[in-house]
């Protein structure tokens, strides 16, 4: 008979896997053509994402309940709502020219796949080696900004290149240098990405372009830093 602190153990795993619930919902909105709403259940996978690892630490998952893997768990419901329903998305939408749009999510998808079999995907100091398959943020960006197709085109072609270059991405919460400004500016990140998607994806530029700075802001901080 299992006891309370194993139920609550097993609590945290229920947690991280509804993140999978999120991504499935969040694909059958895609389906839909409903994009912000899409967007919403990414964003609520992403806070699952960003509390269920300090909820495990503190409740020492991985001690209480050796025979199921978090960290495998994880990889899981990250895949889906980071990688497979944004490609969906990007093939899907019209923001890439109708030839490639298919065949752009495929790549995208067993790059993902790729990237996240990658056992060197962190540095010691924390920092994303290579893009992170963060497609879900790519994603975003391309619908709030609805560039050309073809500038779409090559945003995805180079993102998919640079999953495998060894250049670094800051990792706002664990990367230790510049921390709190890392954190301030994720905050700030979400409440401006909550207001674009309310605004069905159709913000105006005291939005567009502050998310825009704060993401050149991450990419700058991670290719200052010297491979390894």
């Amino acid at each position: 008979m299992p006891n309370f602190v194993q139920i609550r153990a097993f609590t945290v795993h229920v947690f991280t896997a509804s993140g999978a619930a999120l991504a499935l919902l969040a694909l059958i909105l895609a389906t839909g053509g409903q994009w912000a709403a899409m967007f919403f259940c990414l964003g609520l996978a992403l806070i699952v994402d960003g509390l269920d690892g300090p909820m495990a630490r503190v409740f020492k998952v991985a001690e209480v309940l050796p025979r199921w893997s978090g960290e495998g768990l994880d990889f899981v419901v990250d895949f889906t709502t980071y990688v497979f329903v944004p490609a969906y998305a990007i093939a899907a939408s019209g923001l890439l020219p109708g030839p490639v749009s298919l065949a752009a999510g495929m790549v995208i998808v067993v790059t993902g796949a790729l990237y996240f079999a990658d056992r060197n995907m962190k540095t010691s100091d924390n920092y994303f080696r290579g893009f992170p398959a963060v497609w879900n943020l790519a994603a975003f960006y391309l619908f709030i900004l609805e560039p050309p197709d073809w500038a779409a085109t090559a945003l995805v072609a180079a993102l998919c290149v640079l999953t495998f270059v060894p250049i670094r991405f800051v990792h706002p919460l664990r990367v230790e240098r510049l921390r709190l400004v890392n954190i301030g500016l994720m905050a700030l990140w979400a409440v401006l990405a909550t207001v674009a998607v309310v605004q069905d994806l159709s913000p105006g530029p005291y939005i567009v372009w502050p998310l825009v700075v704060i993401a050149l802001y991450f990419l700058v901080a991670g290719l200052l830093r010297k491979p390894g």
